[in-house]
């Protein structure tokens, strides 16, 4: 998920209670929620290396006592500090009770992760198979309003509280929090449950006479009953909408598919990259397609994942989100890779 629903959800657990247990519960709930993410300054070291990295060991379940140790300390740190200026939080800290939350904060991260089509590694290293649910968009407007509200009604049913003289509480907002993760909740086992239906759908049919050797249904922001589809035969991909409200295929006949390629020396060495291996490693529905560059300068090799696709884009030959490229002279040597799209499309390369 993005860093606001972290945030926001570690907040909403606060609230929730555990904010009435021990001091700095929330500052530590809110850091140890995003925390996880720190990995993205594997990026700084190049796009291959960010992809390599990223979800990996913050990550994972042997990860998270480690991110939960550090959030700890810097929290440990803020503490000292706010003791040097006079400033006390309303109860005594348990740092005992604050790595539990860290680690709980830890650990929802990667739930939350889980449920997108992203995926994560929880078994890094050990293991580095992804694993992905696939039910929630990165995105999900419906999640952050929900969480939102939680938390900003209290706040103004505490303002009318004042005007009015009412007492006020030393902690606020707990039913509001409550509330917005119940919403929560219901949302994911709703899309869950549409998600099936999604699935169930694709697998019920043949396409072009050929049967699925594997589908699955990936969620758009708003819509729970709206999914991009994406089934592989023996042959090749289709990429389609599926209505899970009425277990629909395709109702507005976009539905685009792709023959495998076929094997070449230019393939074969691009995926014996750097990129290729990672890449490959990553991917559910990888699509590697090849483009000579001008002037016999080499090849250019894309390698896309149909996970992220939508009809209309494939229609189009529009770059999908996360596409990486391994550019090859003409012996087959790796020139460049990178992800993104080509420089001279964008001006620049990542």
């Amino acid at each position: 998920m993005e860093p606001v629903t972290h945030l926001l959800t570690a907040a909403c657990m606060s609230r929730a209670g555990l904010n009435r247990t021990t001091g700095l519960a929330t500052l530590t709930l809110v850091v140890a929620a995003e925390a996880p993410d720190a990995d993205m300054l594997f990026f700084f070291g190049g796009s291959v290396t960010g992809l390599q990295h990223h979800r990996g060991f913050t990550h994972s379940f042997l990860g998270a006592p480690v991110v939960a140790a550090v959030t700890l300390a810097g929290v440990y740190g803020i503490y000292r500090l706010m003791q040097r200026r006079g400033r006390r939080p309303k109860l005594s800290p348990r740092w005992g009770l604050l790595f539990a939350y860290a680690l709980l904060s830890a650990l929802t991260h990667i739930l939350l992760d889980f449920t997108n089509s992203y995926g994560v590694r929880p078994l890094a290293p050990f293991n580095r198979r992804w694993y992905s649910w696939d039910i929630v968009h990165i995105v999900d407007p419906v999640i952050l309003t929900a969480l939102i509200l939680g938390l900003v009604t209290p706040a103004l049913l505490g303002l009318i509280s004042d005007e009015v003289g009412a007492r006020k509480p030393q902690f606020r907002g707990r039913g509001g929090a409550v509330f917005a993760l119940t919403c929560f909740l219901a949302i994911v086992f709703f899309r869950d449950f549409q998600h099936r239906r999604a699935v169930a759908a694709l697998n019920a049919v043949t396409f072009h006479d050929q049967d699925a050797l594997r589908a699955s249904a990936f969620p758009s922001m708003v819509n729970p009953f709206l999914w991009t589809g994406v089934v592989e035969t023996k042959d090749f991909f289709e990429v389609l909408r599926v209505d899970s409200g009425s277990s629909q295929l395709d109702p507005q006949n976009l539905s685009v598919f792709r023959y495998k390629p076929e094997e070449t020396p230019v393939t074969l060495a691009a995926k014996n990259s750097r990129l290729g291996r990672v890449y490959l490693d990553w991917a559910q529905y990888p699509l590697v397609t090849v483009a000579a560059l001008p002037a016999r300068a080499g090849y250019r090799v894309q390698f896309q994942d149909l996970r992220f696709a939508h009809a209309e884009a494939l229609e189009r030959n529009r770059s999908l989100p996360l596409t990486g490229n391994v550019e090859l002279n003409p012996v087959l040597r790796v020139e460049d890779q990178y992800l993104g799209s080509p420089p001279r499309e964008v001006g620049g390369r990542d």
